[in-house]
């Protein structure tokens, strides 16, 4: 049986409806949900995922089709997929990730399909000029990618790069630009607060009131 259709006998088969409603809701109903919780969600393909990792080739095809489907925990599934398969990703790649941020965009998949990124930035330079570029694009799911990618990389962060990024977002007015920017900052005063205090107050004029208040929460 093709490999889509299994999972989404598996998705059906596992519903909840009620659940779906909440979900939805939660998502401003912007998309439709089978209602499967994060544990749950997961264990319906734990063993297809150990599966894919063993044949180490990223089937792009598969993953486009997940993201055609109406069903939000398709495009969980692919940032599941890709996280699991992240040394297979590379440079080479981007173009089809960035189509992901572009279709059905929010937060819930932004925020995760960065991680993939940051991954490949630790191995491949070029990724570094590409977020830069990003940083500038006219399309905020893609801005707040470029402003998420370090996330977690800890004493690994390119505080430059860092920098240059979120500078290039100030003067926005979007919510989730705003936000992303105080995010990166806050996560990275995990490791380094000295550096975000001292950024913070060399941008202070430029930044917004909402990217100060995340960036400075433990700091």
């Amino acid at each position: 049986m093709d490999k889509y259709i299994e999972l989404k006998n598996k998705f059906e088969a596992n519903k909840d409806d009620e659940n779906a409603k909440a979900m939805a809701k939660y998502m401003r109903n912007q998309f439709t949900f089978y209602g499967l919780p994060t544990p749950k969600r997961k264990a319906v393909y734990k063993d297809f995922l150990k599966a894919e990792k063993s044949k180490k080739v990223i089937d792009w095809d598969f993953l486009d089709k997940c993201y055609e489907d109406e069903y939000r925990e398709f495009q969980y599934l692919v940032y599941d997929y890709l996280i699991a398969m992240k040394q297979y990703v590379t440079f080479d790649d981007m173009p089809k990730i960035k189509n992901y941020i572009l279709e059905k965009s929010w937060w819930d998949t932004i925020d995760f399909l960065c991680k993939v990124i940051g991954d490949v930035g630790l191995r491949d330079d070029r990724i570094k000029g590409l977020m830069v570029k990003w940083s500038e694009d006219e399309n905020l799911w893609v801005r707040r990618t470029a402003i998420e990618h370090q996330l977690c990389l800890k004493d690994k962060t390119d505080t430059e790069l860092l920098e240059k990024i979120i500078t290039n977002c100030f003067g926005s007015n979007e919510f989730f630009i705003n936000k992303a920017i105080g995010w990166a900052l806050r996560e990275y005063s995990k490791t380094d607060p000295a550096w975000v205090r001292g950024f913070i107050e060399k941008h202070e004029k430029e930044m917004d009131s909402l990217s100060i208040r995340e960036a400075s929460k433990y700091i």
